[in-house]
């Protein structure tokens, strides 16, 4: 009878020990897939990002633009090689503006899709890693 009983409670704590654990495994794999689906950290965005300094150049028309812009990719090695591409980014952006008029930048959609535009002929350029995103870090058109 004692045997019996010894057998039965080991067995409910094993049971219960069993549970115990398989729950503990769903809570932590739920958890990391959470945190995966956030996305980058902003100090992560930050050694991704390259700045394009200054560039002043001509609209079409008689306007002159003068505009700042970051560049976030996907990784630090992108980020590095973007750096390295700092002249072809920097002709793609002038190339870029001499087609288009001060009214074209003016309203959202015209900043929305001079970004789209840097951002696709950019990525053509990357060998390794891909733009996430181009921000206008600052601009003025005269």
């Amino acid at each position: 009878m004692k045997n019996k009983m010894l057998t039965i409670m080991l067995i409910i704590l094993t049971s219960i020990t069993l549970v115990g654990v398989v729950a503990l495994i769903f809570v932590f794999q739920f958890n990391n897939g959470a945190k995966a689906e956030q996305g980058p950290t902003i100090d992560e965005i930050i050694e991704a990002s390259v700045d394009v300094p200054e560039i002043t150049t001509n609209l079409e028309g008689k306007n002159v633009i003068r505009l700042s812009l970051k560049i976030q990719t996907d990784g630090k090695d992108a980020a590095e090689e973007l750096t390295k591409r700092d002249f072809q980014v920097k002709n793609i952006v002038i190339q870029e503006l001499s087609e288009m008029t001060a009214a074209e930048l003016e309203g959202k959609e015209g900043k929305q899709s001079f970004e789209n535009a840097i951002k696709a002929q950019v990525d053509e350029l990357m060998d390794s890693g891909e733009v996430q995103k181009v921000y206008i870090t600052s601009y003025i058109i005269q």
